[in-house]
């Protein structure tokens, strides 16, 4: 294989999840043309190349494409009809043009057609039709109308809703700016919702400008100005907190009611603006119609009544709140003594808990089940086990005393080997019932796998659906009734979709038969078909090294590694794989990204240290107070163990990262200088002393260091004593003994790592001699995986 570091400097780091390494390559491949052009070694090359990378340069660039172009499954919905053997559906499905920097969407439509003998076919249209401009699509519940958001592109251009009926575009409301901004169409936020009429249709949006005070350079307000008169400079009164990270230019969210008929918009009034609005549904037949989540500014901290970043973050409190259909006559609103005014219909649903989110009604209305992230909250991790509620809603819908809220699944603590290890939800289907009424069907982390459950909300009993053999990831996608529409890959095996029957006919409980459903899509080139057949993976578990007596005996357990090798692995380079958070985790699902890192003849050894998701609560707490420790000897300890079983070449290793993944990749080039020849770091936490005050999540860098008691100890001014804490856990305290060329890519706008951390430490190597190279991205946030939606 080539010099990993020849090979590094083209890829680079965007999202936790997928894109670990894709954006700076996107950055390459949009130069390609112009390298290609200059073969001559006299005729102008890019600085840092030379002749020889030219053409290694242009062939890797033309794979990466190749990888990029195959489509992506993203949402389904499945409509019942009539005739229980006969449905249809609707895929929607994604391809990335590196290019021209733009992500194009499509929708599929299939009809499926099932027999007695469990058998399904599904009859695809031959052509998808294309989403352009589009935010959301949101089918009714019938599937009789669909909806489309289109958000305006500026400030002058309303929002459309489009409502769409079997044959022709039954109406286009047009939203001005004066009554509400961009709807939030994806995120925490996100909240689109049909009546089961069909009538109206509740969402979250920006709320509508804030008249302020604006000042031109002349000092005093201008009757009558636009924005463009301010030129070069204006005042626009107090600043405003934002949710930081892609949530800095939006305003507050609020909720809306559209009339799909009559076109009118209402807002529904009486939720202050210190709380923020999303995931809005309808609720049955009751004077309180809406139910809806709501995030406070008081972020729980009580000197710092502030909002803090809440993208990636379910350490942020938030209720389940009632309220009525601001359509409805004001006569039928109700009203107390104690609560009357714009305030009187909103009501707080979960005042005993910390956390609540996701909520859905079972189809009889007789429960309203929700996710709770109160072991975030209560611990101020990040992300933690979830845990699942419900609500025994009044059957006369009046919302009046004290509600009853029971659990149905728990925090799983410590998980026995090869059970459940716990809830760990990062979504739920718009209706993700069975027809018996009580069991939801989700997808959730278990372990390194992505698999699909079965929870009873009646008797809380869980049950593993997705093949229990198996350490392929799986995602439902949607439900036909009882049968399952899935997803299924591995990091060596394409997405491919599958239809799922419950089998009566076993004794075995919750034993399900899984269908491969024919594909839509065009087989990938002949190169990526055999680059994947020649790679194998597997879930390795690695024992924890000298596990200390303090710890819980979740923390004592062992935790695992994917392991991706090709046919000469043992030869081969390796190159270790770090997810970030650090709560989150590495499954073991398709990745472009780490294809095309394998398909270059590399092994890769993702590690999914103690802390991550899917593991059980005690191995993820174990963690905060001991990063820079802890995590660093678990890479250490997974990388010794495939060494020892003479895996890998261990003269050959580099190591890559984003976020908590390059704060450790950047650790261990400072902690084992010895053990990697290259690395990749993707907005790296380098520096937490400095990161504290310029970072949109400061309660992060108090609660990993100090563990649980850096929520209590958390200040936007620490003392002298608590920066060198923090300094002492940072990679840049251990920068003098780096000696391992390192290619550094960041976002110039990101604000959960802001560039000046990644800045700061590349350019100390560069100062001590060591061979770096920095790629700032001038748009780029976070993830570096900024596309241009079309």
């Amino acid at each position: 294989g080539p010099p990993p570091l020849l090979a590094l400097r083209l890829f680079c780091g965007a999202g936790d999840s997928e894109n670990l390494l894709l954006g700076g390559a996107r950055a390459r491949v949009s130069r390609r043309p112009k390298a290609m052009a200059s073969a001559h070694p006299s005729q102008g090359l890019p600085s840092g190349m030379d002749p020889s990378m030219v053409d290694e340069y242009a062939s890797q660039s033309k794979l990466l494409q190749e990888f990029v172009k195959i489509p992506s499954i993203g949402k389904a919905w499945v409509f019942t009809s009539k005739d229980e053997n006969a449905s249809r559906a609707m895929v929607s499905v994604s391809q990335s043009d590196l290019l021209a920097n733009k992500k194009r969407s499509f929708l599929l439509n299939t009809h499926i057609s099932k027999s007695s003998s469990k058998s399904v076919s599904f009859q695809w249209s031959p052509f998808p039709v294309e989403m352009s401009g589009v935010s959301a699509v949101v089918p009714s519940p019938s599937g009789k109308k669909l909806l489309l958001v289109r958000n305006a592109e500026d400030d002058d251009s309303p929002t459309k809703l489009e409502i769409w009926g079997p044959c022709q575009l039954e109406n286009e409301i047009h939203v001005a700016r004066s009554v509400h901004g961009s709807l939030y169409a994806d995120g925490w936020f996100e909240g689109i919702s049909w009546n089961q009429e069909e009538t109206l249709i509740a969402y979250v949006a920006e709320e509508p400008p804030q008249p302020k005070p604006e000042f031109n350079d002349s000092g005093y307000k201008k009757e009558g100005s636009s924005q463009k008169d301010f030129r070069s400079w204006k005042g626009q009164g107090d600043i405003e907190d934002s949710w930081g990270e892609t949530y800095s230019n939006k305003r507050i969210p609020a909720l809306f009611v559209a009339n799909i008929s009559s076109g009118e918009v209402r807002a529904l009034k009486g939720i202050p603006r210190s709380l923020s609005a999303g995931q809005v549904i309808w609720a049955p037949s009751s004077s309180y119609s809406l139910v809806f989540v709501a995030w406070s500014d008081d972020n729980g901290f009580q000197e710092t009544p502030r909002k803090l970043g809440i993208k990636y973050c379910y350490n942020r409190p938030c209720a389940l709140y009632a309220a009525a259909d601001p359509f409805k006559e004001e006569a039928d609103k109700p009203s107390t003594d104690s609560n009357k005014g714009d305030t009187a219909a909103l009501v707080k649903l979960t005042a005993d808990l910390s956390s609540a989110f996701f909520p859905r009604f079972s189809p009889d209305g007789k429960y309203l089940v929700f996710i709770s992230a109160k072991s975030a909250v209560d611990s101020g991790a990040h992300n933690a086990t979830n845990s699942m509620h419900k609500i025994d809603w009044p059957t006369d819908g009046k919302l009046e005393g004290s509600l009853s809220v029971s659990d149905v699944v728990p925090t799983v603590m410590s998980p026995q080997d090869g059970c459940f290890p716990g809830m760990y939800c990062s979504g739920l289907l718009r209706f993700p019932w069975l027809s018996d009424g009580r069991t939801m069907i989700l997808s959730s982390a278990w372990g390194s796998k992505e698999v699909i459950l079965s929870i009873n909300v009646a008797s809380g009993e869980v049950s593993r659906v997705s093949p229990q053999d198996s350490d392929y990831s799986w995602n439902v996608l949607a439900l036909d009734n009882n049968n399952i529409l899935a997803v299924s890959s591995s990091l060596v095996t394409l997405p491919q979709m599958y239809y799922g029957f419950e089998d009566s006919h076993t004794d075995k409980p919750c034993q399900w038969d899984w269908q491969e459903i024919s594909s839509p899509f065009p087989k990938p080139s002949d190169k990526v078909s055999s680059l994947l057949a020649d790679h194998k993976f597997s879930v390795i578990k690695i024992p924890v090294s000298n596990p200390s007596d303090k710890l819980p005996d979740g923390a004592k357990l062992p935790f695992e590694a994917i392991f991706v090798s090709g046919k000469d692995s043992a030869s081969s380079p390796t190159i270790v794989v770090l997810h970030g958070g650090p709560h989150s985790v590495y499954p073991s699902s398709y990745s472009r990204s780490l294809a095309f890192l394998y398909a270059q003849g590399y092994n890769l050894l993702v590690v999914n240290y103690r802390g991550s998701l899917g593991f059980g609560e005690e191995a993820l707490q174990s963690l905060p107070g001991n990063i820079g420790s802890q995590d660093v000897n678990d890479v250490l300890t997974a990388l010794d163990f495939v060494k020892k079983r003479g895996l890998i070449d261990a003269s050959r290793v580099a190591v890559v990262g984003g976020s908590h993944g390059g704060f450790l990749t950047t650790h261990l080039i400072g902690q084992a200088p010895e053990t990697f020849v290259a690395a990749a770091a993707r907005n790296p936490v380098c520096n937490l002393q400095l990161m504290v005050g310029t970072t949109d999540i400061p309660d992060w860098c108090f609660l990993e260091v100090y563990g649980k008691e850096g929520k209590n100890c958390f200040t936007e001014s620490p003392l002298a004593d608590t920066l060198t804490q923090f300094y002492q856990k940072s990679p840049i305290s251990h920068i003098s003994k780096v000696k391992t060329p390192t290619l550094f890519l960041l976002g110039a706008k990101d604000l959960r790592v802001p560039v000046s951390n990644g800045l700061q430490y590349a350019r100390a190597l560069k100062e001590r001699g060591v061979d770096t190279k920095i790629i700032v991205f001038p748009e780029d946030i976070h993830g570096l995986d900024k596309f241009v939606q079309t």
